[in-house]
């Protein structure tokens, strides 16, 4: 997603849109607009990079602008060229990698549940909660919007930005949406689970080993192991990876410093949170914090 906040513009930027190079023609930039809340913005390409398996508490709606993008699902592969939208609902493990020797570019957008809720309320008769109900599909259209909400937002547009981000989410429901299956009672793996993942939390920065975890819960370590992935689609320590990284979000955000972030969240230093972060955000701690760091007040750098 980005090294740095400077850099050189891709040769298929739009104006206003560092993005600083990586090796091997990569560059991406991951960045939110003040003027568009509950958003988060990527525009990037990938050659090398892959992203190992993880999930986010808000959508994933990405436009291939070029290439193809492979992703891994619970229940399979799916790849996406120029043209396709790949659609991820909150809480699905995936992966991410090249699907092509050239890699691939996208515009992603990560609209938060609380944003999608509301639009969904206010443009559809879904009932529950809404989400998507295919996970790619060609919609040369929807894509073309989806673009045009970064060159806005790039373009310090707040309100042309979110209008077209509206629109394309309303779109993307009203085509591709439904409500996302309801929770069925829990079973007694998916409770220790639940439990397994509440201390993991609570412990992320020294958090105990599968047998010491399972000892205190009262199961067997193999049986935690299982319950824990068929509960969040990876086993704990994955989990708590992802989890941590999630949290140092949280901190640089509030602009923690990269190197304080890795101890509070539990990684042994900065290289080891540089690593982990940039392989599941896509960029790197520092140009994460950076971007939300320089935003002006009218929010056009942001």
């Amino acid at each position: 997603m980005v090294t740095g906040s400077g850099g050189s513009t891709p040769a298929d930027g739009r104006a206003g849109t560092p993005a600083a190079p990586r090796a091997g023609g990569e560059w991406a930039r991951h960045w939110r607009h003040a003027g568009l809340p509950g958003l988060d913005l990527l525009r990037a390409r990938y050659v090398g990079h892959s992203f190992p398996r993880h999930a986010h508490d808000g959508y994933v709606v990405c436009a291939v602008t070029d290439g193809i993008e492979e992703v891994g699902l619970p229940d399979g592969v799916v790849r996406a060229g120029h043209g396709g939208i790949v659609m991820i609902n909150p809480e699905v493990p995936h992966t991410a990698r090249a699907g092509a020797p050239e890699g691939w570019a996208y515009s992603t957008l990560y609209p938060s549940a609380r944003l999608v809720a509301g639009i969904a309320e206010e443009t559809s008769a879904l009932r529950g909660t809404a989400g998507f109900t295919r996970t790619v599909a060609e919609d040369p259209h929807l894509g073309r919007m989806i673009t045009g909400i970064h060159g806005a937002a790039e373009a310090g547009n707040a309100l042309a930005a979110d209008s077209l981000l509206r629109l394309a989410v309303a779109g993307l429901l009203s085509r591709y949406g439904g409500p996302l299956p309801t929770r069925t009672p829990p079973t007694a793996g998916a409770r220790a689970a639940a439990r397994a993942k509440a201390l993991l939390e609570e412990r992320m920065a020294d958090p105990p080993s599968l047998e010491k975890l399972a000892r205190e819960l009262g199961t067997g370590p193999f049986a935690l192991l299982r319950a824990f992935k068929e509960a969040y689609g990876m086993p704990p320590h994955t989990w708590l990876t992802d989890a941590r990284v999630r949290r140092a979000r949280t901190l640089l955000e509030a602009g923690g410093a990269p190197a304080e972030t890795a101890l509070a969240v539990g990684f042994t230093d900065q290289p080891h949170l540089n690593r982990h972060f940039t392989r599941i955000v896509g960029v790197p701690p520092g140009a994460y914090r950076r971007e939300r760091a320089s935003s002006p007040a009218d929010g056009a750098g942001r």
